[in-house]
């Protein structure tokens, strides 16, 4: 064990000791330093090819700086980001040092014409492509899971809730439709947000002037399109989509992603929410097959994937405000505004993707227990379809009369602990009472319920 005084340099790296949500998920290797790392060589190197696809540089160069590529440290470019305010610069150094061992003339293709913003920027794409495709699995895999709950439990009947209290009957089928189809707008969302994610490339200014000034003075003629044709030719190499104009301060791809990512950690926290209100002992509707234990209550089985899932729908609507308001960049490089945005990015797109992961084990294997869901049907003595004997009762007695004797029964049964019969002939000793017993099974006041499950699983996936 370390003492407090060691040298920071000298304890172990961020291991998620404090992150469970994340720790050992695939996403957290995707976001990681040494994924950024390989997304800004590849960044790199996809320039140099970029250009070698136009003819503005040497084939072997680009070979090069993929070969010197291995062999850079992401600790020493990273204790020397600070001195110039992003990580792009030491690379470079390093970078083009590693080349010149190899390849002298090639050096001087590393990074020419390009700003850090271009390389980091890109790069960050690149790390939220990856870690969208694995987001997008595991919605799928919920989703699936979903629909298969929905079906399964299509008549199952329990009680619907408002404002923390027994409604009207409901059916879990529609519940769990009702998750799937958040989980398959959020896939929609992210899927949309991954194919539109943007290369970058504009130089000091987004004007793209400097590498139509390096072909001038290696002899090319005067071309106003080179630089549009070099973006082209750069994204097809990176793999993302071709920017219509860089966007050094026109932070569209960046809110988008923050607004997609938020939506699906809300989603995912409502089907989270629901889950740890459904698993209370004194409710005990559904548990998580492989709950987590308490280091000192023995018998607890907690619902740790749902905890883990609600605790990342609470990070992410900070995160992404930090990303929407560096919509707010100045002129035609920010001071700070993009800076502030490199690891809220990073923690929306490592959070969520670990929140979806979990909900994909959660959903696949949630038990559900229809027997407490009947019981505590029958909690509240038949009180579950006070508005259908609200209806019932009108024509009777009026409107009014009919909810004023439904409250006042309600009260009696929670004061006395009558029956709901006993409770409504005491309250109306004058009216011939229609049968509780058909008006008050929930079995019998579902609605659309069953229809709304079908079309909600009908949909296309």
């Amino acid at each position: 064990m370390p003492s407090t005084d060691e040298p920071a340099a000298r304890l172990p790296d961020d291991v998620g000791l404090l992150t469970p949500v994340t720790a050992g998920a695939p996403v957290a290797v995707a976001t990681g330093d040494a994924a950024v790392l390989a997304a800004m060589l590849q960044a790199e190197a996809a320039l140099v090819r970029a250009r070698a696809d136009l003819g503005l540089a040497p084939g072997t160069a680009a070979d090069a700086v993929t070969a010197a590529a291995r062999e850079l440290d992401v600790r020493t470019i990273a204790a020397r980001a600070g001195s110039g305010g992003n990580p792009v610069l030491p690379l470079v150094a390093d970078l083009t040092a590693a080349v010149a061992a190899r390849d002298p003339d090639a050096a001087a293709r590393v990074h020419e014409g390009a700003t850090s913003q271009d390389i980091l920027d890109t790069a960050l794409m690149l790390v939220a492509a990856h870690a969208l495709d694995l987001t997008l699995a595991d919605l799928d895999r919920t989703a699936g899971a979903l629909a298969r709950l929905a079906a399964a439990h299509r008549d199952t009947v329990m009680a619907g809730r408002t404002l923390t209290q027994h409604a009207v009957p409901t059916t879990f089928g529609l519940k769990a439709a009702g998750w799937r189809s958040l989980v398959r707008e959020a896939h929609r969302r992210l899927a949309a947000t991954r194919a539109a994610l943007p290369a970058q490339l504009g130089g000091a200014a987004g004007t793209l002037a400097s590498f139509h000034a390096h072909a001038e003075a290696a002899g090319a003629a005067p071309d106003p399109g080179l630089g549009l044709r070099l973006t082209a030719a750069y994204a097809r190499r990176t793999g993302l989509a071709e920017p219509v104009l860089p966007w050094h301060t026109l932070r569209t791809p960046v809110a988008d992603l923050a607004g997609s990512l938020a939506f699906t950690a809300g989603a995912l926290g409502k089907i989270a929410t629901d889950v740890l209100g459904l698993s209370r002992t004194e409710t005990g509707e559904l548990t998580e097959a492989d709950g987590g234990a308490s280091s000192a209550m023995p018998h607890k089985s907690n619902p740790v994937r749902a905890v883990l899932i609600a605790a990342t729908a609470r990070q992410l609507p900070a995160l992404a405000a930090v990303l929407f308001g560096s919509l707010m960049a100045e002129d035609e490089r920010p001071a700070g505004a993009w800076h502030a945005e490199w690891q809220p990015l990073r923690e929306a797109l490592r959070l969520t993707g670990a929140a979806a992961r979990h909900a994909a084990e959660l959903t696949g294997t949630l038990c559900v227990h229809p027997h407490r869901m009947r019981e505590n049907l029958a909690r509240t003595g038949g009180l579950i379809g006070a508005e259908r004997l609200a209806i019932a009762l009108t024509p009777l007695i009026g409107r009014r009369a009919a909810r004023s004797a439904l409250s006042r029964a309600a009260r009696r049964i929670a004061a006395e602990g009558c029956t709901l019969e006993e409770a409504l002939r005491a309250e109306l000793p004058a009216v011939e009472l229609p049968d509780l017993h058909e008006l008050t099974d929930p079995a019998g006041y579902l609605g659309a319920a069953q229809a709304l499950t079908d079309r909600a699983l009908g949909e296309r996936p």
